[in-house]
């Protein structure tokens, strides 16, 4: 028996000879299993049916986006989330992994599709040819570059292993839908494509000792939008065919069997006759096997187990109670007994029974060692998050305390980050987090993140942590010694709260709590769809307050002003007061002459525009399903963009690109209203020369990629914003008037409303003709009667830009990114206009009301002291309170059953949301007319 025992992990010999490796990005399991595989893949399914092959459905883990899933498939690991942001530049892959096997083994690899392959595996090839991934404009070219190298290759036998990784399907899912008129005769192609590899291999079956095996695949699936990213069913399960003489011929399709897309790797690894690498977490599909004797089947088996039990304890502590362990003991054990019944000549049906006992013990083993595993995976690297976190914490603590001075008149904090280098606690601090860190960089047994930078980077956060912590206290301790507030606003005599003051409260900081909830997190729309039904339903009850409520009642919230607490050139504001700040005693106060001098007329509209709003929301929220629970129920986006109804589309897209021009060409310049006018109609072209919409008289125009249509929208974009700009540096250096500065800021808005009508869909165009319907109404019906200080209309204006989110068709999986929109105009994939384009697209709604924010208090001065910084600080504080407290949500959830499917992708968003909102606060800011001249004064 020790002589058998040194044998059982010995490899074995090879399964197959030659093996091609077919992957098609995107390919969903209903497009080969389905009715599109019986009417476009006629052979494939005929091979599936009656040929010489095996059939899963193999499933994926999210995140379900392209470098990930080649990392499962070659390693068997499953990989982390950060991958998704790592997907744009694939580094090399330094893990055990099956290409690294091969070649190693002496196997000879070619490779030709998406050069994230090329990136992962850099020198493991002996002949390939890549294709960009990210340029989805292009599903021709992508795949024909890879097809015309077959003939050639396929008639070559210095090859052991050939991968083709075809691009076309995916590129069409984010362009068009898996709906669309394209998909078709693209799964024609990959069924020629498979028939071409597949006649040619058994061709030369007979020139070669082992059998040939083509796989087809597909790496992630493709959700009812066209995108992926997610966990629902579409994108998470994707076809596995094997075709080779080695299986035995099908009479009749079964359902196909469920497998986990990791399974592959240890499958492939031992039919090549590979180690398993090291990290996989695969189980052997046992199918494979079919013709093999029992004895040959519990040998793999045993390989496999052997793989996963050394995994098993590098991995858990207590390993030795893991169930699965256990069971993997007991099968060596009663395989060691089959063994020696068999080598005794032992023919008896005990022999039988104990095989298929030993065989039934592996598989369960090999299950539970691989769940085990799974469920443990994530190697959390806790001590970069706690000072991550730290830094978070101490930033939003900051923030919060500077509030009453970065809301002041002047708009304008100190944060003395010099003076706590004279401060003693500085150094006790440094030298206490220094110690702290040689402490866990000497005894971090696994790897860690922030032990592997270099000393000088270690000791710069270390220093920024300890500042930071310094200011922290010692702006506390100001706050708390000085007793109350140097300066007053005329709003600290009034500390009644009404309705809306309560419930943008309470609507704030409930939607925050909220985000400890997976299930709140996927239908998080409905949160947001339910807080503004209920703020217009306040608007409409202080509208009617305003016209109907006795006049003694509406003058019960104003006060009478001490003026003893009032500076007239420095003040601050009550919480529920935040931004009212310089109208202690306004000389021209606009809500009066309007209400006094305003026509009947006007008092119905103004009463009538809260439920006109309302009616709008309903109809967007059935333009887009969104969420996870109803994302597959039909909706009227589905509707418009099905191939029936262009026309229909056109109609629409036409409709809203001249009502967008209406609402927008008022505040444009003479040259602006032209450069508007000539760009809308250019989307129009250009949506209708990639073939979303029609024109009337040529409706079967050739399609192409549209990029003149959309430079020549570019160039009045530039030009539009280029006005803005020149505008705003005329403001600031040549002559500084608020005027002027305030027509550059609405130019910029006016170049992003067209920037914005060329990247979304022809579908989705009624949600900016919302926004722009939406802006109009408040601005000249709402703010003009109503009281609301510049807090107010702040917070308000963010609930809009986040319900706008939704309207728009987001969630938050990563599958309703829509990346096609990084794409427009381009030849070739550049990566920073890509990536630039694909986050506007992406964040549209909350972009253009934090935008338009910055635009209305601008022309407000006069209203509002210090506006527009006092609305740019506000909107950095509602985005940064939820996404830090989600970030320590997140950790403490981090072994969370939905933590990668769920509150990863969450993560991503709240992190690119905080960005994106915080950069074009602070690019206001700076441009800020008012904040200009005082610089220029100094």
């Amino acid at each position: 028996m020790p002589s058998l025992a040194s044998n059982w992990t010995k490899l074995p010999s090879p399964l197959f000879g030659k093996v091609v490796i077919m992957l098609v990005d995107a390919l969903r399991e209903d497009f080969v299993f389905g009715p599109k595989g019986r009417h476009f893949m006629p052979y494939t399914r005929r091979m599936v049916e009656q040929g010489s092959s095996l059939s899963f459905i193999a499933k994926a883990w999210p995140p379900t986006v392209t470098m990930p899933r080649i990392k499962a498939m070659m390693t068997g690991r499953i990989p982390g989330f950060i991958d998704v942001i790592m997907n744009l530049n694939s580094p090399t892959l330094l893990e055990d992994n099956l290409i690294w096997q091969a070649k190693t083994a002496g196997k000879r690899i070619m490779f030709y599709g998406d050069d994230t392959w090329i990136r992962l595996f850099p020198d493991h090839f002996v002949e390939y040819d890549g294709t960009t991934s990210f340029f989805v404009s292009d599903y021709t070219e992508v795949d024909d570059n890879v097809t015309r190298h077959l003939d050639s290759v396929l008639k070559r036998n210095d090859w052991d292993l050939l991968i083709l990784h075809y691009l076309g399907l995916d590129h069409i899912g984010h362009l068009a839908g898996p709906d669309s008129h394209l998909v078709g005769p693209k799964l024609s192609e990959m069924d020629n494509v498979i028939q071409k590899i597949h006649t040619e291999l058994l061709s030369k079956q007979g020139e070669v000792t082992l059998p040939s095996l083509l796989i087809l695949c597909g790496d992630h699936g493709m959700s009812e939008t066209g995108s992926h990213g997610g966990s629902s069913s579409h994108e998470v399960n994707t076809p596995l065919v094997l075709l080779s003489p080695a299986f035995r011929k099908k009479d009749s399709f079964t359902a196909s069997e469920y497998v986990e897309q990791t399974d592959l790797t240890s499958t492939l690894a031992l039919g090549f006759g590979l180690p398993i690498p090291r990290n996989s977490l695969g189980r052997l599909i046992l199918s494979v096997l079919e013709e093999k004797s029992l004895r040959e089947q519990l040998r793999y088996l045993h390989l496999n187990g052997y793989q996963l039990s050394k995994l098993v304890q590098e991995s858990i502590p207590t390993y030795e109670k893991d169930p699965g362990y256990k069971l993997f003991g007991i099968a060596q054990k009663s395989h060691g007994s089959w063994i020696k019944l068999y080598f005794e000549g032992n023919s008896s049906e005990t022999l039988a029974n104990l095989g298929k006992k030993v065989l039934r013990q592996y598989l369960d083993a090999l299950k539970l060692m691989s769940s085990s595993l799974s469920k443990i995976v994530a190697q959390y690297d806790m001590y970069s998050m706690i000072v991550g976190t730290i830094i978070v914490v101490e930033v939003i603590f900051l923030l919060i305390v500077s509030t009453p001075d970065a809301l002041g008149s002047t708009a304008e904090f100190e944060v003395p980050l010099s003076a706590a280098f004279y401060s003693l606690l500085f150094y006790l601090l440094c030298l206490m987090f220094t110690a702290i860190h040689i402490i866990v960089r000497t005894s971090a047994k696994t790897s860690c993140y922030f032990c592997d930078v270099s000393w000088l980077l270690a000791a710069t956060v270390i220093v920024l942590i300890s500042a930071l912590q310094c200011v922290l206290i010692s702006t506390l301790w100001k706050r708390f010694t000085n007793g109350k507030p140097q300066h007053k606003s005329c709003a600290i005599a009034n500390s009644n709260w009404s309705e809306l003051d309560l419930l943008l409260l309470l609507g704030t900081f409930g939607h925050t709590l909220s985000l400890g909830s997976s299930s709140f997190i996927e239908e998080e729309h409905q949160t947001w769809y339910f807080l503004i039904t209920t703020l217009l339903l306040v608007l409409f009850q202080d509208v009617c307050r305003k016209y109907f409520a006795p006049s003694d009642l509406q003058g019960k919230s104003k006060q009478n002003k001490n003026p003893e607490d009032i500076d007239g050139n420095e003040q601050q504001t009550t919480i529920h007061g935040l931004l009212e700040t310089s109208n202690c005693d306004q000389k021209d106060d606009k809500s009066k002459a309007y209400t006094c001098s305003g026509e009947s007329y006007e008092k119905w509209l103004a009463l009538l525009t809260p439920w006109v709003i309302l009616v709008f929301c309903r109809v967007l929220r059935s333009l887009n399903q969104t969420g996870i629970k109803w994302a597959h129920e039909p909706d009227f986006g589905h509707w418009l963009t099905s191939s029936s109804h262009r026309t229909e589309l056109s109609i629409l897209a036409a409709g809203s690109l001249f009502l967008i021009f209406i609402l927008v060409q008022r505040t444009c310049s003479t040259v602006s209203k032209a450069a508007l006018a000539l760009g809308l109609v250019g989307i129009y072209c250009y949506r209708a020369a990639i073939g979303n919409i029609t024109f009337p008289w040529n409706p079967d125009k050739h399609i192409s990629k549209g990029i003149i249509e959309a430079r020549f929208v570019y160039v009045f974009i530039l030009g539009i914003l280029f006005t803005g700009v020149k505008d705003l540096l005329k403001s600031a250096f040549a002559f500084p008037d608020t005027t002027t500065n305030s027509r550059g800021l609405w130019e910029i808005y006016n170049g992003l409303v067209l920037l914005a009508a060329l990247l979304l869909r022809p579908h989705n165009l009624p949600v900016l003709l919302f926004i722009l319907v939406v802006q109009w109404i408040l601005t000249k019906f709402i703010w003009r009667i109503l009281d609301y200080d510049a807090a107010q209309i702040t917070i308000i204006y963010y609930w809009f830009g986040q319900a706008s989110f939704y309207f728009q068709g987001n969630s938050n999986s990563i599958a309703t990114v829509d990346i096609s929109a990084g794409f427009v105009g381009f030849e070739n994939y550049v990566e920073l206009p890509a990536v630039f384009l694909t986050l506007f697209s992406t964040y549209i709604g909350p972009l253009l009301w934090a935008v338009h924010l910055t635009c209305y208090m601008s022309s407000e001065r006069n209203r509002y002291s210090a506006a527009v910084g006092h609305s740019c600080y506000c909107l950095v504080l509602l985005r940064a309170i939820p996404a830090s407290v989600y970030v320590i949500l997140v950790i403490s959830l981090r072994y969370h059953l939905f933590v990668w499917s769920v509150f990863s992708p969450k993560l991503l968003y709240e992190g690119m949301h905080t960005l994106v909102t915080t950069a074009a606060c602070v690019m206001f800011t700076a441009m800020d007319q008012k904040r200009m001249i005082t610089v220029l004064k100094n």
